[in-house]
């Protein structure tokens, strides 16, 4: 397979302005379609930063594919884990969620301010916004702030109405049918 030149392909001057992106509902694919964002920002030689939240451990599909990346592409993409390796609900929460959490929201908002990547996506962020893992008002803050160029993709379920208001696109993904309705678990590939 021929992969083009990123150079170019990509010309700065037509990411003129960067928007604020949200991906929520109680449907699946959330992280998928920032995924699939983030592969598309990579072929056009942006810089990526993948923040997961609520979100720990090696068993996830898209960890395996971005370390197998070509380094061309390795080099332009950054990932953090900033969960614990296990589902978090609002009757479980420990301090070492909230510890995670906080970490994770540390390093995010460090590159926001300083510009560091083209395209940052808070996977899951929605969630720990929900959760209170990370203060709503300081995300606010921080995202009416962002970089004029700088893309920011937030998913999650529970996207606070804050948020949604200040966000340029918002898509609700709604479950119509979903197999797990039938008793079917996930699977490795398709969920993970």
């Amino acid at each position: 397979m021929h992969i083009p030149d990123n150079n170019k392909l990509y010309n700065p001057e037509f990411l003129q302005h960067g928007y604020i992106q949200i991906y929520t509902g109680n449907g699946k694919g959330k992280t998928t379609a920032s995924l699939g964002l983030a592969m598309r920002a990579l072929g056009r030689g942006w810089s990526v930063l993948i923040v997961m939240f609520t979100k720990g451990g090696n068993d996830y599909g898209e960890l395996i594919s971005f370390a197998s990346l070509s380094p061309d592409f390795k080099d332009k993409v950054k990932i953090i884990q900033a969960g614990l390796d296990r589902i978090v609900y609002s009757s479980n929460i420990s301090e070492e969620d909230k510890k995670q959490a906080q970490l994770g929201w540390k390093i995010a908002k460090r590159a926001i301010k300083n510009d560091e990547y083209q395209l940052i996506i808070l996977d899951e962020a929605n969630i720990a916004l929900d959760l209170n893992l990370i203060e709503l008002s300081d995300m606010l803050d921080v995202l009416k702030n962002k970089p004029d160029d700088m893309e920011i993709v937030l998913t999650g379920r529970n996207a606070k109405p804050e948020i949604i208001e200040i966000a340029d696109l918002v898509s609700e993904i709604k479950p119509i049918k979903h197999y797990w309705d039938k008793g079917i678990k996930a699977r490795k590939g398709i969920e993970f």
